[in-house]
């Protein structure tokens, strides 16, 4: 075999897209954090300088074209479907991975919205999006129509588990808009995520990391791991739960020490309050009520600088 790089690239490139998303998220909401402790309000996505869209733009694009890439691009033909309308049986896989993508447009492209028009619950609606994103994930990789069996089931299967992790921070993040654990834990989820699926395009589809006992073998016209013993894939699958221990311990004390270097490099400011408008109490208000926080010390949220 050859290598399977489009089964490769397709799980590298996304992950790579979780990863950056998740490491601004991090450093941003520690940076937010230790400089206004007690005005910390969660946002759901970070304004870029320049460009305040930048995030959410670049998600779209992303998304876009893994779909397009998904639907129309690397098979014997453009069209995803046969001539009867029909979905192909080997190309269910590709129509799965592109709901997950066209939930991810939803969301960007209706949290850019929301904020252009400056619509009440804004945040709480956007958050309730980036669940439904990792609700769509859950259910498709659960569900999946490919045959996740053996090596590279093991590897999907714990790959549910961080999007679960992920699924339930994003709904305590509408409730608890405040808690910056909530929030922190969050982060770094999507970042493991983003580490995961790219630890999974290394792995299982690039023929020399394939373990020992186990080979690269084309089965219904895709490429899959297939161990010749149940020696060799009991020790496939407690390698695959090694790795995703190590990573989980590095991933921690990765956390643990851009805590630490933000802090000290953004100590806390001065308190202080900007006096708000009569329209800006009343979005303020409005905001409190959607994600059930409270004003704490008499302090209002301040507007987020990057």
């Amino acid at each position: 075999m050859g290598g399977t790089p489009r089964n490769s690239i397709g799980h590298i490139l996304p992950g790579a897209g979780f990863l950056a998303v998740g490491l601004w998220h991090l450093f941003n909401h520690i940076r937010l954090f230790s400089l206004r402790p007690d005005a910390y309000v969660a946002p759901v996505w970070f304004p870029a300088p320049g460009v305040r869209h930048l995030e959410l733009i670049l998600v779209i694009v992303g998304s876009a074209v893994e779909f397009a890439m998904e639907m129309f691009v690397d098979h014997s033909t453009f069209l995803p479907f046969d001539a009867d309308g029909s979905i192909p049986s080997d190309r269910l896989h590709n129509h799965e991975h592109a709901i997950i993508c066209l939930a991810l447009l939803v969301y960007a492209g209706s949290a850019l919205h929301l904020d252009r028009v400056r619509a009440r619950c804004r945040d709480a609606i956007s958050l309730l999006l980036v669940a439904v994103v990792f609700a769509q994930e859950l259910l498709v990789f659960h569900f999946h129509s490919t045959d996740h069996a053996g090596f590279e089931g093991q590897f999907h299967w714990l790959l549910q588990l961080v999007v679960a992790a992920c699924l339930a921070t994003a709904l305590l993040g509408i409730g608890f808009p405040r808690s910056f654990a909530v929030s922190l834990v969050r982060s770094a989820c999507i970042t493991f995520h983003g580490v995961w699926l790219m630890v999974i395009g290394a792995m299982v589809w690039v023929p020399s990391r394939v373990p020992k006992g186990c080979s690269l073998v084309e089965e219904d016209g895709r490429d899959t791991v297939r161990c010749h013993s149940k020696a060799s894939l009991h020790r496939a699958k407690a390698l695959a739960n090694l790795q995703f221990g190590w990573y989980l311990s590095f991933m921690t004390v990765f956390v643990v020490a851009l805590y630490l270097y933000v802090c000290k490099r953004y100590p806390e400011e001065a308190a202080y309050v900007r006096v708000p408008e009569a329209s800006e109490q009343e979005e303020q208000l409005q905001e409190r009520k959607c994600g059930g926080g409270e004003d704490v010390h008499g302090f209002t949220p301040l507007e987020i600088e990057v």
